[in-house]
């Protein structure tokens, strides 16, 4: 037999809210937000995800975060790390779309592009193609004529290697302007820079936040920037679409949460995005560290990736990088 006292505890706890609506309720309260950049110190995503962390809070009720760099085999180990943690609110990832895309198509990966949850992506960094400040290529029309004059007559350098946004986008301008050029792929855009400006490659082809600083001091040129628009920074600089070259291609970073983020949680990392990326000073910090925005959130974002990747799949398709 149950007791009026039993009857009335039972009654008072079934009015508790449970710990994990508490928990969502309450959230980020409680600890630090660990955020994952699977890439180095010092890189692109990094300088991005370390500006989030110190202009979020403002708008995230204060919360703390830990910027965490678990680099490996191209990106792959901290995008599995993301994928894998748990879906509490306290880890965010910091990543380049692309590489979600582009490598389960040359290894096994564990994870499912379309199950992680899209918070904001932030920056748009478009690839380019940079030449020597003394280099005799002119422009890009220039460069056609000297690379379809003969196959692999020109050499170009790709950043970031073989499956690199730099190396498809030279596999997407050799489609576009039926060249063959001979690729030369390296481990860093500071080794690829080194021998652009030594003469071992004729172009070289990195993103470009990357190339701004030694183009601003005349020591390059940039034959074109493979953007939709022109890059306000680079407004001289004429788009591959400009000159005749339909291709547009570079590397979109962005942040997501892992499968099954509730969508209370969701729901407030990406309002608090959204009212962060229209913070002036964090827009004028973007600007000085040569950041390029393109802010996209939520859904938004889930359906521009998922369009980035049907296009990786069809190059992919016809020029299956991994096989040589």
């Amino acid at each position: 037999m149950i007791s009026r006292r039993h009857l009335s505890a039972a009654a008072f706890a079934a009015l508790l809210p449970s710990p994990l609506a508490w928990a969502q309720e309450n959230w980020p309260a409680g600890r630090a937000i660990e955020m994952i950049v699977p890439y180095p110190p010092a890189g692109g995503i990094d300088l991005m995800a370390r500006l989030v962390a110190k202009y979020l809070p403002a708008y995230l009720d204060k919360a703390q975060f830990v910027v965490t760099n678990r680099a490996g085999a191209g990106g792959q180990t901290g995008n599995e790390a993301i994928f894998a943690a748990r879906p509490d609110g306290f880890t965010l990832g910091a990543i380049a779309s692309l590489s979600l895309s582009s490598i389960p198509l040359e290894r096994p990966a564990r994870w499912k592009l379309e199950d992680f949850v899209y918070v904001a992506n932030l920056v748009d960094d478009p690839g380019a193609f940079w030449v020597k400040a003394d280099s005799p290529i002119k422009d890009m029309a220039d460069l056609r004529r000297r690379a379809a004059a003969q196959a692999e007559a020109v050499s170009f350098g790709t950043a970031a290697g073989v499956g690199s946004d730099d190396h498809q986008l030279l596999l997407a301008y050799e489609e576009a302007a039926g060249v063959k050029a001979l690729h030369s792929p390296y481990n860093g855009t500071a080794l690829a820079i080194r021998d652009l400006l030594s003469s071992q490659i004729d172009v070289a082809v990195y993103n470009v936040s990357e190339g701004l600083g030694l183009l601003r001091e005349g020591r390059t040129r940039c034959l074109g920037q493979a953007a939709p628009a022109r890059w306000k920074a680079m407004a001289d600089v004429p788009t591959f679409r400009e000159q005749g070259i339909d291709v547009v291609g570079g590397s979109m970073r962005g942040f997501v949460a892992p499968p099954g983020l509730p969508g209370a949680i969701a729901g407030k990392l990406v309002d608090a995005m959204r009212r962060m990326a229209a913070d002036p000073a964090f827009l004028a910090e973007a600007e000085k560290v040569n950041l390029p925005l393109r802010p996209i959130f939520g859904d938004d974002y889930r359906q521009t990736v998922l369009r980035e990747q049907e296009a990786v799949k069809d190059l992919f398709a016809r020029r299956p990088w991994s096989q040589g």
